[in-house]
């Protein structure tokens, strides 16, 4: 399988090692995401799984080391990485239509095309009927799944997701990572979406990921990949599974062992 994103011994730190307010945020992190692979950074807050999936994203650049999206090496945003944020990160002063065609529309696509590809990604996250509401008049799980069609719309090589649901109640969190699955995965003769999901919820990682990353916390390094042997689709018999429950248990032990009581 091809890789789709290499990063290579990137480590990133804020000032200088002599100045008070010196971090290291990320030493010395290297794995490749695979061409249709959906891998989670997983990892105690502060360890640097946001700051990493940024410089993936070019909004940051990597004090040392490299990332590459296919040929290309990151040096800045680009049309190839879709980014999905936790805050939705909608314009409230444009409809559901309007923000998913938002990225189509500066690809100078006409029009009809634009909002037939809109239309397509808005019922596949299960939005029809609510086209032209605006983000104010809609529930948080609707704006994520807004936020979702138009990051997929726009046919990223790689989408970028920073705990997208952290500020979802759970029940509906539950069902929005069956949606993730369902809009990433094969579908229509297209390839499944290559994916790097930052995530602080061992169970969220392990129901979403082919594999998950587990950072120690900061400076943040690899501590282990896990691979997830649970076949597609997954459902809630997935994460009543013993196997489920058992791979959650241990990857908490690991992080556990690792993580010192404030």
């Amino acid at each position: 399988m091809p890789t789709k994103v290499d990063i290579a011994q990137v480590s990133k730190h804020y000032g200088e090692p002599d100045d008070a307010h010196f971090v290291h945020a990320l030493d010395n992190v290297s794995f490749a995401l695979q061409d249709g692979e959906f891998v989670s950074l997983l990892g105690p807050s502060g360890c640097g799984k946001s700051t990493l999936l940024h410089i993936v994203a070019g909004f940051e650049t990597a004090s040392q080391g490299s990332v590459r999206v296919g040929e290309r090496v990151v040096s800045g945003p680009g049309a190839d990485r879709g980014m999905v944020f936790q805050d939705y990160a909608l314009f409230p002063w444009m409809t559901v239509i309007e923000n998913v065609m938002f990225g189509l529309r500066i690809k100078n696509l006409p029009r009809t095309e634009c909002e037939a590809i809109a239309r397509e990604h808005i019922a596949l996250v299960g939005l029809s009927g609510f086209e032209h509401r605006f983000p104010h008049q809609l529930s948080g799980g609707m704006r994520q799944r807004s936020a979702l069609a138009r990051s997929v719309a726009n046919n990223p090589e790689v989408l970028l997701m920073d705990e997208p649901l952290a500020a979802i109640d759970a029940l509906t969190r539950n069902a929005l990572q069956e949606e993730i699955l369902k809009v990433c995965s094969a579908r229509d003769g297209r390839q499944a979406k290559s994916v790097l999901y930052v995530t602080h919820s061992i169970e969220e990682a392990v129901f979403l990921s082919d594999r998950i990353v587990v950072m120690t916390p900061r400076p943040g390094r690899i501590l282990e990949v896990v691979s997830v042997p649970f076949d597609r689709p997954r459902n809630d018999d997935t994460r009543l599974a013993p196997e489920f429950q058992q791979l959650a248990g241990r990857i908490w032990g690991t992080l556990k062992s690792h993580v010192k009581p404030n």
